[in-house]
């Protein structure tokens, strides 16, 4: 097994997006970083580790990472073992901190399974997720309302939304990441609002990620008090029409594997699920957090 590393996003793509592309839903978190980093990159404070894995010239793997975020992984052979073994030795003699992975199930638990062998220890188990496709909304009855793009006097209700998100989702990052995330999305139209019958905004949804063909939807969020009216239902239904609608051949999303009204939510709009993606967390290097 030989890995190339490649120094821009762009020379990554060239290299890997045919590969990456065989398998579009599975591997839209990777294509859709991979592009936004080509827009991105010289203003970058850290450079990303981008790579692929070749066996006998052909490729079998690849891997993403945005210092100081975990690594993402992927190779589409049922033994991965070798692509886990040939990244690791990759970063390593580059000198790469890597302080979690997020793979499909069976490569990110060959990385941990690897990990905890070097250092005597399991790793700490993240998120289960499910990624989940639809190419067709179903029909349904929504409650009264509409969805509109979040907008300026919105600021301060999404920042709030963000940070609630991120404590169900427990994603580790303070109030001015949340503020950053919320100006850019706003800004890039990107965030979108479900307001009731009455006006009242109550369940917030973004589009993320673009690939050539497929878009996500992320950051789903309704307040614990407005929960269980179907509002959530009705904005990632709206927003996901809107996006094929658009010209988009798909959307995707990533579900909490411990919360089943969610994903009975995305189930119901018309979401399938495709694989289940497992995510660990490391702490060899916790001193110099």
């Amino acid at each position: 097994m030989k890995v190339k590393i490649f120094k821009t996003p762009n020379d990554f793509l060239d290299a890997a997006l045919d590969y990456l592309e065989a398998q579009e839903v599975l591997n839209g978190l990777m294509i859709g970083l991979a592009f936004r980093l080509s827009q991105s990159a010289p203003r970058r404070r850290n450079r990303p580790f981008l790579a692929v894995v070749e066996d006998g010239g052909e490729l079998v793997g690849a891997a993403v990472m945005t210092p100081p975020r975990k690594l993402i992984l992927y190779s589409h052979l049922a033994t991965c073992q070798p692509v886990v073994q040939a990244v690791r030795a990759a970063l390593q003699d580059g000198r790469w901190t890597v302080p979690g992975v997020l793979g499909p199930a069976t490569m990110a638990d060959a990385w941990a399974e690897m990990w905890e062998g070097e250092n005597g220890r399991p790793p700490q188990p993240g998120m289960r997720q499910r990624v989940f496709e639809l190419r067709q909304v179903q029909p349904l009855k929504l409650p009264p309302g509409q969805l509109r793009l979040a907008a300026a006097d919105d600021f301060e209700r999404v920042v709030e939304w963000i940070q609630g998100f991120h404590v169900d989702a427990n994603i580790q990052d303070d109030s001015e990441s949340a503020e950053l995330l919320a100006r850019g999305k706003m800004q890039n139209g990107d965030l979108f609002l479900w307001e009731n019958e009455s006006g009242e905004p109550v369940t917030m949804a973004a589009k993320a990620r673009p690939t050539r063909h497929g878009i996500s939807v992320s950051l789903v969020y309704t307040p614990a008090e407005l929960r269980g009216r179907g509002y959530a239902t009705a904005c990632v239904a709206t927003l996901s029409q809107q996006l094929l609608d658009d010209g988009y051949q798909f959307c995707t999303l990533f579900t909490d594997l411990g919360n089943p009204v969610s994903n009975h939510i995305y189930e119901k709009i018309g979401y399938t699920a495709v694989a289940d993606f497992h995510e660990y967390y490391f702490f060899e290097h916790e001193s110099h957090e």
